[in-house]
């Protein structure tokens, strides 16, 4: 799983990070089904947290149980360095959304060859909510744009408008997404949509993080 380590919300003044249901709730179906889950983030460490998804309205049953989750906690204190991860190492590769991704993971050099080696590799790559803006720059080993002709879907302009940050972003998902050849698809606005093209698996928005997270396991289960 990796995580964003950016933490400014543009030239807003406020924080951001990663959110926190988009990755408890996808780590405890890993968990809980037996996998082995590495955390990784750019700059290794503690990756920052958006505070907005720590409110009492965003809490969910998995969100209370990472707070609680000491073994969770210390993983998240020590991410690796995406530049120390081997794809040879991992069956799959998982990005939780936030809007931290938009500025960092869509232009990682190591992460952008990560998820052009999984690809290569045959094995599934899944991202939820802004975390598709990740796909952006890879690339099939044709060189083609990794998400052109596939299905897709991620955070969409209609959610980003409510929450009245589409003049904050550096891009919208949804267009950037469309921009690079993919065919996106959305259901209702923060509602769970998460839709599968071969290997690629993504989620729409924070409800579709679980969702987006079992498509992954079926993936995996299939391949054993």
């Amino acid at each position: 799983m990796v995580l964003t380590s950016h933490d400014k919300l543009g030239d807003t003044g406020h924080k951001t990070g990663f959110w926190v249901e988009e990755f408890a709730a996808p780590y405890y179906q890993f968990v809980d089904a037996g996998a082995e889950v590495t955390l990784a983030s750019p700059k290794g460490g503690r990756p920052p947290i958006d505070p907005n998804s720590q409110t009492e309205d965003a809490e969910t049953e998995a969100t209370k149980r990472l707070e609680n989750d000491k073994t969770a906690q210390q993983k998240l204190d020590s991410t690796c360095k995406l530049s120390e991860v081997k794809a040879e190492e991992y069956d799959a590769i998982f990005y939780p959304g936030g809007h931290g991704p938009l500025w960092d993971l869509t232009n990682d050099k190591d992460s952008i060859h990560l998820i052009d080696t999984f690809w290569s590799q045959g094995k599934p790559v899944a991202a939820v909510c802004h975390a598709p803006a990740v796909l952006l720059n890879a690339s099939t080993p044709a060189g083609e744009p990794l998400v052109r002709g596939r299905t897709v879907t991620g955070f969409s302009n209609s959610e980003e408008k409510a929450v009245e940050l589409d003049k904050v972003v550096p891009f919208l998902v949804e267009d950037a997404l469309q921009e690079k050849g993919g065919h996106y698809r959305k259901g209702n606005d923060w509602e769970a949509y998460a839709v599968q093209d071969g290997m690629l698996i993504t989620g729409q928005n924070p409800a579709s993080s679980e969702q987006t997270a079992v498509r992954l396991l079926d993936v995996l289960r299939a391949m054993k």
